[in-house]
């Protein structure tokens, strides 16, 4: 597929995923998330490729949706002209593009890291939470501003905010729609590391590098236990591992 909006890159058994859009601050449109989707196909699919990498061109991550093309209106604004037009059908489309794209990302069996070089609001700042590992520099910015317009989070927020950062920060952060400044995201475990916006690819790039050194099926077996034991018990992770680690890898 050639794509547009973004770019795909593979090197030395990683792949970096580019939002392209820089002049919107990376909103992702219909046409995105098509392309967004046949992305993560394509890596999940290449048995050379052992980690993603996912970041934004320019000075954001993703700014979220691309609103441009909807009703009038301050945030909070739910007039029924701005239902109307969220409600139509390439709105739709937009988000079922970006609920597939957020599920099939936290699913992967390829470790994902987020690159975040900027502010990650709405679905972007859902499609780091969905990465396995967030990279950040000081000027990233994390927000989930729904609440701003009357309605509750989207794209699978809900279930990765309190796995994130626990629950209390969640629920404050969601009912307030504050944003979350680099440091604080730190603080509370959103961020794996905190560097100078000089310094961020190179990071990022290290940590991807050091893990795709690993087995390839070893690295996928892990990262499903860790997610699997996160919706049940500990015998049932024991029995798990015990059966991964006794497959021919």
């Amino acid at each position: 597929m050639d794509y547009k909006a973004i770019i795909l890159e593979k090197k030395d058994n990683i792949a970096t995923l580019t939002f392209n859009r820089p002049e919107r601050l990376n909103a992702i449109t219909v046409e995105m998330g098509e392309e967004l989707l046949s992305a993560i196909a394509d890596v999940n699919d290449d048995d050379k490729v052992r980690v993603l990498v996912i970041t934004g061109a320019g000075r954001g991550f993703c700014s979220g949706a691309d609103v441009t093309r909807m009703a009038g209106g301050a945030a909070g604004d739910v007039s029924p002209a701005r239902e109307a037009e969220e409600r139509r059908p390439e709105a739709l489309g937009e988000r079922d593009l970006m609920v597939r794209f957020t599920r099939g990302l936290q699913k992967m069996k390829k470790p994902t890291i987020a690159m975040v070089n900027g502010v990650a609001a709405g679905v972007g700042c859902d499609i780091a939470f969905a990465c396995d590992l967030v990279v950040g520099s000081e000027n990233a910015r994390f927000v989930n501003a729904f609440i701003r317009r009357g309605i509750p989070p989207g794209d699978g927020g809900a279930w990765l905010y309190p796995r994130v950062m626990g629950l209390h920060k969640a629920l404050e952060y969601i009912l307030t729609g504050d944003f979350i400044e680099a440091k604080e995201a730190e603080r509370v475990g959103i961020l794996n590391y905190l560097v100078p916006t000089a310094e961020l690819e190179e990071k990022a790039m290290s940590l991807a590098r050091r893990i795709a050194e690993h087995s390839p099926r070893a690295i996928e077996l892990s990262k499903r236990l860790l997610y699997e034991g996160l919706a049940t018990n500990f015998e049932t992770v024991q029995h798990l591992t015990a059966a991964y680690q006794s497959l021919k890898l």
